[in-house]
């Protein structure tokens, strides 16, 4: 499906590269933190916040698809995904999570924040790429 974004810079097919790389591995991080957990992930969460989490199962690989697709709407959902997951990141890791100082939590939270902000940044590129004849309008 790469294939559908010859002809455009290497750089942003790399972009579009890490993206896709970056979705799915986020969508398999949360697979395994649930049935690590045995189906019930991320304890000391509110219900809110825990059906966001389980939700990137889907919304992540969905995302990945769709801009692989090149489809504008791919580009849209996957820097959403990404700049919500650092702040849903955030909101657990700072106002649920009591522990002092540095976690392992704390940490990827900050990861998590750098790469919504490098997709905010390649996202007008990618948007301009991308194709607005997309059959889901």
């Amino acid at each position: 499906m790469l294939s559908r974004w010859r002809g455009q810079p290497r750089w942003l097919r790399g972009a579009v590269t890490a993206l896709t790389v970056l979705l799915l591995y986020g969508a398999a991080v949360h697979v395994v933190q649930i049935a690590a957990a045995g189906g019930e992930p991320y304890p000391g969460l509110p219900g809110w916040l825990l059906l966001y989490f389980v939700s990137l199962t889907v919304l992540d690989p969905f995302a990945a698809v769709l801009l692989l697709l090149r489809w504008r709407s791919g580009v849209v959902l996957a820097v959403a995904v990404l700049v919500t997951d650092a702040v849903a990141n955030a909101l657990a890791n700072y106002t649920f999570d009591q522990t002092a100082g540095l976690t392992a939590g704390r940490l990827g939270q900050a990861v998590i924040t750098l790469l919504a902000l490098a997709s905010l940044a390649v996202a007008p590129s990618l948007w301009r790429a991308a194709s607005s004849n997309e059959p889901l309008r």
